[in-house]
């Protein structure tokens, strides 16, 4: 067995973020409140010069929870504080972006009451002049890339496929035949993520002229009308699926073919088109599995995108790919590096480009040389994202841990790094640190396999423990902080907090990652039996005999695993938009590729296709259970965690539902953020007690 302890976790990335947790006299530990107010740091922009950053931040209300999202302005040596820029009364902006020239700053706002491209002129002093709207287009605006030459902008939102403009009127009508209110289909997708689908109406991309006063100019220009699809994918695609040829004569883009081999198709092909519109050209096509985030290189050479080779996988390695613009020759850079690449940005001089990956744990930066594709690391510990490179050689990103939020951090070319923002600094300040450790063990197989442990900052003695078992499955819960299932959270409540990267977890190779397909309920379940143990025997405040378990999405369903499988592992359980039935979830999800890859198939052509559904060992049920679920969750449907409270209560088994009408296979919102985790906490506290080890599940109730 082998340990990393990073002493004290608060101070885990001393070296490289700007926060780190001092306790003091009046410390107190993390609450869910805390957790769903502090300010989220996101997306930062970059000036031409190198000189300045621009970054948007979402504070939450901590009595209403309404959130407002808001853009700030720091010097890139870090010399001054960060200023809020460019704030329009009653309105949120964001996704900010410099004009070439760095005399413009351009964003994103719903001041207009819907969301358009709004304009500000900038002074290489910082100074910000009051903004105007630079758009005024029927649709809203998800997104928008300006040209290197700063003559023209691709922008994207939700369009019908029949609309010459950007926006229609009335075309959220077009799903509905009349008289009634019913939807009618032909094929899928009927619904996805988790918002039903409007015939004829797709994430498309047009381009527009820049006036001289920085206004949009002229009519819009359809990039490729003739292709059906999302332009950037949904649900999450967005500006690292649209790029600019070097020379602003050409969009780069990431499509689907929307038809009805889309649920089950993970072909996503890079095109090219016009700047000025018209037809696009497909640069992948002979790949049929995924290719994506198209970046063009500053000399105009080279385009580098990321590919997969399995089609129908979702989460096949992402091989750094070259493409040589002039004689169209294309080579993988990254064939004999068994990571995934996460983030693609060009170094200045077009000689290297810099990724992301995760790795055992962590999510570091690195450098791929263009010419050999060596790759070097560049950063250690951490999250680290929105890379920025810049033209002296060092680079701008973001970077959080398990026990810090985001922040903003500048490197040198030498590797120095300076921070730049502690968004959270006086709020974190005021929290109890948490211990944190990682370590590993022989799992299934014999493999190694990691994990990590956080602690009360003291603890002595057994706790109240709690085994967190991430989604995906092909995931990771890792060193990097999260606004949803936050693990330093739990430890703040006085849990032991385990974590298992079982076989299926990524950041291990991608034979690691394979290693789950056709296996949900084998290895895993191994994995996670020794992982406890494990912990136990690295530290003493992990308590098995008196623990819960919990999990999300693949972790919901390992929990539900666990319910009939390891019936006497734990004290109770939380599962949450877990699969409960295979049989059903393959007939009810909208995703069918992440279903048929993982389970070999529609269901009716897999072979001993109910190994491993739990419905099948409801009858060994007996551990208390906490189901959860929202009801726009349309990759794992609701439906599947009444099934499972149905199974729970039928047999008196003590059970809760929680529902979420408003949320999808996310908990998204303040409010029902800090309801979650009240009701989980309770739940828990319930059946652990305030580290009583003497403590016994009950048996019966099952109306609870």
């Amino acid at each position: 067995m082998m340990t990393r302890t990073l002493l004290r976790a608060s101070a885990a990335l001393l070296a490289l973020a700007p926060i780190t947790l001092t306790g003091t006299a009046n410390a107190r530990p993390l609450t869910p409140e805390d957790l769903a107010t502090l300010g989220r740091l996101a997306s930062p922009a970059v000036s031409p010069d190198g000189q300045w950053v621009v970054y948007q931040q979402t504070d939450t209300n901590a009595e209403t929870y309404a959130r407002s999202t808001g853009l700030w302005l720091v010097p890139s040596n870090g010399s001054a504080e960060p200023v809020r820029i460019a704030d329009l009364e009653g309105a949120n902006e964001s996704g900010a972006a410099f004009s070439p020239d760095g005399r413009r700053l351009y964003f994103l706002s719903n001041k207009s009451g819907k969301d358009q491209l709004w304009t500000a002129s900038f002074s290489p002093t910082g100074t910000v002049d009051t903004p105007v709207q630079a758009s005024d287009t029927i649709a809203d605006v998800a997104g928008f890339r300006i040209a290197p030459n700063g003559q023209r902008i691709v922008m994207w939102g939700d369009i019908g496929m029949d609309c010459p403009t950007f926006g229609c009127a009335n075309q959220a009508d077009r799903a509905l035949p009349g008289p009634g209110t019913g939807r009618v289909y032909n094929e899928m997708f009927v619904r996805h993520w988790d918002s039903w689908e409007t015939t004829g109406i797709h994430s498309r991309a047009f381009t527009f002229a820049i006036g001289a006063d920085g206004r949009l100019s002229g009519d819009a220009a359809a990039i490729a009308p003739e292709l059906r699809g999302d332009a950037p994918s949904k649900p999450f695609g967005g500006a690292e699926e649209i790029g600019w040829s070097a020379d602003s004569a050409v969009v780069y883009f990431t499509l689907r073919v929307a038809d009805r081999n889309e649920p089950r198709s993970t072909d996503l092909d890079i095109y090219s088109a016009p700047a000025t519109g018209g037809a696009a050209a497909n640069l992948t096509a002979s790949n049929e599995a995924t290719d994506t985030m198209p970046a063009a290189s500053p000399d105009g050479r080279w385009l580098a995108y990321a590919a997969m080779a399995r089609p129908g996988y979702e989460a096949d390695r992402l091989v750094l790919m070259l493409r040589d613009l002039r004689s169209g020759t294309v080579r993988a850079l990254t064939q004999d590096w068994d990571r995934s690449v996460s983030s693609i940005a060009w170094a200045a001089d077009s000689r290297s480009i810099i990724v992301t990956a995760q790795d055992t744990l962590e999510h570091p930066a690195y450098r791929v040389d263009v010419r050999t594709g060596r790759v070097t690391r560049l950063t250690e510990r951490g999250n680290v994202g929105d890379t920025i490179p810049l033209a002296n050689g060092g680079m701008i990103y973001t970077i959080n841990s398990i026990t810090s939020p985001t922040d903003l951090v500048r490197m040198d070319r030498r590797g120095q790094t300076t921070a730049l923002t502690a968004v959270n600094r006086e709020r974190m300040a005021q929290i109890d640190p948490v211990h944190y450790e990682q370590y590993s063990f022989a799992g299934a197989n014999g493999d190694r396999v990691w994990g990590q442990i956080l602690t009360p900052q003291g603890a002595a003695g057994p706790l109240p423990t709690v085994l967190l078992v991430h989604g995906g499955p092909q995931g990771s819960f890792g060193n990097s902080w999260s606004t949803r299932w936050n693990p330093m959270l739990w430890a703040a409540q006085g849990y032991a907090v385990v974590t298992v990267d079982f076989h299926g977890s990524t950041g291990y190779g991608q034979a690691f990652t394979d290693s789950i397909n056709r296996d949900w309920g084998g290895k895993p379940l191994e994995d996670l039996r020794l992982g406890m143990a494990a912990a136990a025997a690295t530290n003493a405040s992990v308590n098995p005999a008196n623990a819960c378990a919990a999990g999300g999405s693949y972790g919901g369903y390992m929990m539900n695993w666990i319910a009939g499988n390891w019936p006497d592992g734990f004290r109770c359980l939380v599962t949450h938009a877990g699969v409960f039935d295979l049989r059903a979830m393959a007939f009810e999800t909208e995703e069918l590729w992440f279903d048929e890859w993982d389970h070999g198939g529609p269901w009716w052509a897999r072979e001993n296709a109910e190994r491993w559904n739990p419905v099948n060992h409801v009858t060994n049920w007996r551990t208390p259970t906490l189901v959860i679920h929202g009801e726009k969750d349309f990759r794992i449907p609701y439906s599947q965690s009444l099934a499972a409270f149905t199974a729970l209560q039928r047999q008196g088994i003590p059970s809760q539902l929680l529902i979420y009408p408003d949320e999808n296979h996310w908990i998204l919102k303040g409010r029902n953020s800090v309801q979650w985790y009240r009701t989980v906490f309770d739940w828990m506290r319930r059946w652990t007690g305030p580290g009583d080890t003497a403590a016994a599940p009950a048996s019966g109730g099952g109306n609870q």
